[in-house]
């Protein structure tokens, strides 16, 4: 536990060395988050205000650094993520935006159309409670299921209510999914490890859309949500350049939600 602590301490250290006073400090995991936010940086530039992003290859980080003000803001997350993380670690964060949706979809090498699912089809959906419902309310909005309650995002199969296919749902980690899709009739896949699989919208059977309630979403202190370097960093954020950058880079693997 000693040695588990002091690399936590020497994570955050190396945070802090390479953050500056004066700087709008926002943490950020790579893709698309960071790149997102590389171009608004010079739109902010001409506000006076110095964009600062730090990234981050997990979750938990950026919102404990958020949250001990080594960060002004943070965005790589969705609304049920940040609502658990506070409970869980008793954060004080809100969520002022909505940004982007990176869709999660359907994928198979076995079938061309979502339609053409058998009986007993053998369907792969991430293993975590927040992305499993995730998977099975796309799957209820698609009817092909139905749920007790599709309002409910932490569902998990034993809340279907009703399964016309008989479609038998194999959990596995999230990150798993791409490589376990030749052994299954499809597989439910987080929109990033889809793309760092090499798949895109295009290859989907079934999509989520804007209207999703995982949209990731700028996240703040409680408290911080109307200060002027954070409305501007909110502005540029819901710009038609950022909508124009997400559409034409990502081509529909990253949707606008704003």
């Amino acid at each position: 536990m000693l040695k588990v602590l002091k690399n936590v301490s020497f994570a955050f250290a190396i945070v802090m060395s390479v953050l500056n006073a004066g700087d709008l400090k926002v943490g950020a995991t790579p893709v698309p988050h960071a790149k997102i936010l590389e171009v608004i940086k010079p739109d902010l530039k001409n506000e006076g205000i110095n964009l600062k992003i730090v990234e981050f290859s997990d979750y938990v980080m950026p919102n404990l650094a958020l949250e001990d003000k080594s960060l002004d803001a943070n965005f790589m997350q969705h609304l049920p993520y940040l609502q658990k993380i506070n409970k869980d670690k008793n954060l004080h964060l809100v969520s002022i935006a909505q940004i982007h949706v990176e869709p999660i979809g359907v994928y198979s090498k076995k079938i061309k159309n979502i339609n053409d699912l058998h009986n007993k089809a053998v369907i792969a959906i991430p293993a975590d409670p927040s992305n499993g419902a995730r998977a099975l309310i796309l799957l209820h909005n698609a009817g092909i299921i139905e749920l007790k309650d599709p309002k409910n995002l932490t569902a998990t199969k034993f809340d279907i209510k009703s399964n016309p296919k008989k479609l038998e749902f194999k959990t596995l980690e999230a990150g798993l999914l791409t490589k376990t899709l030749p052994d299954v009739d499809a597989a439910i896949i987080n929109g990033n490890f889809a793309m760092q699989a090499g798949l895109s919208a295009k290859d989907a059977l079934l999509l989520e859309d804007a209207r999703s309630p995982y949209a990731n979403i700028l996240v703040v202190r409680k408290g911080d949500e109307n200060r002027p370097d954070i409305l501007a960093l909110k502005k540029a954020l819901q710009s038609e350049k950022v909508k124009k950058f997400i559409e034409d880079t990502y081509q529909g693997s990253v949707v606008p939600a704003f």
